[in-house]
């Protein structure tokens, strides 16, 4: 949908931009995510204000993030890491679907799992206690405490998947090692009246499952 305000001709250029975008491919959509990535205010660091950009939709394109994180298009996998970190920055998700955004063309992608992988884990101290400190597969930092916590969900196997919230709705699944650590820094607290386990970071509590069920399952 066209912006208040835009004229035919910008709309007809939007459109030719996302057609573009579908015929130049990975190229085109590189070239489109360099631009983004510098659209911010003047020497502003950090990841592009993609939760601002509300651009018209240009149809799916052949990408893929498998559940181990590897990026996939056209079938074939990304072998450059910093093209994945490139492209995980204009990563938004919105009701429930990915897609990659810039400020003038938007394109869904599948995501099997979660679009990011937590494969290594710091723990550190503050002036709330203990502080666990998360890096993704994109190379990014994040800090597990209040509106960056981890959930807990059951896996085929019987067990939990751990997942971490990175930004804006999107997470990053936390490997099966990292989460055998955790359940060793575990604890059983009282939440709601409930004796539960889970973990304490950054001054938060993160429920696992109820502690009886750990112990019967020890």
């Amino acid at each position: 949908m066209a912006k208040q305000g835009q004229t035919g001709q910008g709309r007809e250029t939007t459109e030719i931009a996302g057609k573009g975008l579908e015929k130049t491919g990975l190229d085109g959509l590189t070239a489109a995510a360099n631009q983004a990535a510098t659209s911010g205010p003047a020497g502003h660091k950090g990841l592009p204000p993609v939760h601002l950009w509300n651009p018209p939709f240009c149809g799916d394109l052949d990408m893929r993030i498998a559940p181990d994180g590897t990026w996939f298009y056209m079938g074939t996998p990304i072998g450059r890491p910093a093209l994945v970190r490139l492209f995980s920055t204009i990563l938004k998700r919105e009701d429930g679907k990915h897609f990659l955004v810039t400020p003038v063309e938007k394109v869904g992608i599948r995501v099997d799992d979660a679009p990011f992988l937590a494969v290594e884990m710091q723990t550190q101290h503050d002036a709330r206690g203990r502080l666990l400190r998360f890096r993704t597969n994109v190379d990014d930092w994040v800090d597990c405490e209040q509106g960056h916590g981890l959930r807990f969900e059951a896996a085929e196997d019987g067990g939990l998947t751990p997942y971490l919230h990175v930004r804006a709705d999107l997470w990053a699944k936390v490997t099966r090692a990292l989460y055998y650590d955790l359940v060793d820094m575990g604890e059983a607290r009282m939440v709601d009246g409930e004796e539960m386990f889970g973990i304490e970071s950054g001054g938060e509590f993160f429920a696992m499952a109820d502690a009886k069920q750990v112990r019967d399952a020890l």
